[in-house]
């Protein structure tokens, strides 16, 4: 049986891009909210979260209407014969998107953990406020930033709707392992759905021990 491993590659790369683009902004926007009282928090905190309660599909149709060659992103990259959908590039986006709550999540959990004091110090010290989410803010929520970080590979590794949508199933370019198992399953060829679940199962499993490993060191 030939067994392609395209659809392993192609996931690796798509949730570490995916991941990396959620860690650059989560980030500085979980530390904003994490100080931010204004009366509009409620409503910004339920927009950056709500990709975690929509259905992926959901999400994908909504990345169709910006990045796709009829959305308002996609129109200006079609000018410059730039193309995302039906790209691992608008897997790695999709993945950066449904991961991004859960980066946002734990990350502001952590923020809120330090105490405001120390903050506050750091400010009568006349030390400026990007230093001091530099060198004080980022160093002691390092533990929940790490677990927030796991926590969005694990999940940009495992999506499935939202890159169907804006990715489509071509092997060798925007197969993901989810896409694999399904598209697998719907040819009954219940050996490669199953060889590329273990294989996820795995992987999920060597993240939650990860995850849990940097949880008991730190």
């Amino acid at each position: 049986m030939n067994f392609d491993l395209s659809p392993l590659f192609i996931s690796l790369k798509t949730s570490l891009i995916g991941t990396s683009i959620t860690f650059i902004l989560a980030i500085p926007i979980a530390y904003w909210m994490s100080m931010y009282r204004g009366k509009f928090k409620s409503i910004i905190d339920g927009i950056l979260t709500i990709p975690l309660v929509l259905p992926p599909t959901v999400m994908g149709f909504i990345l169709l209407m910006i990045i796709g060659k009829r959305g308002f992103l996609g129109n200006i990259l079609q000018k410059f014969n730039i193309t995302l959908v039906f790209r691992w590039q608008a897997a790695a986006i999709a993945a950066a998107i449904v991961s991004f709550p859960l980066m946002y999540r734990t990350t502001r959990g952590a923020f809120e953990q330090i105490d405001i004091n120390i903050i506050n110090a750091a400010r009568t010290l006349g030390i400026n406020e990007k230093d001091i989410f530099l060198k004080i803010a980022i160093p002691m929520a390092w533990p929940g930033i790490g677990a927030g970080t796991i926590l969005a590979l694990a999940r940009g590794l495992g999506e499935f709707g939202a890159t169907l949508m804006v990715a489509g199933n071509i092997p060798g370019k925007t197969q993901t392992i989810p896409t694999a198992i399904y598209f697998a399953s719907e040819a009954g060829n219940m050996k490669v759905a199953g060889i590329w679940v273990s294989i996820i199962f795995i992987l999920s499993l060597g993240f939650i021990l990860l995850m849990n490993h940097w949880n008991e060191r730190y």
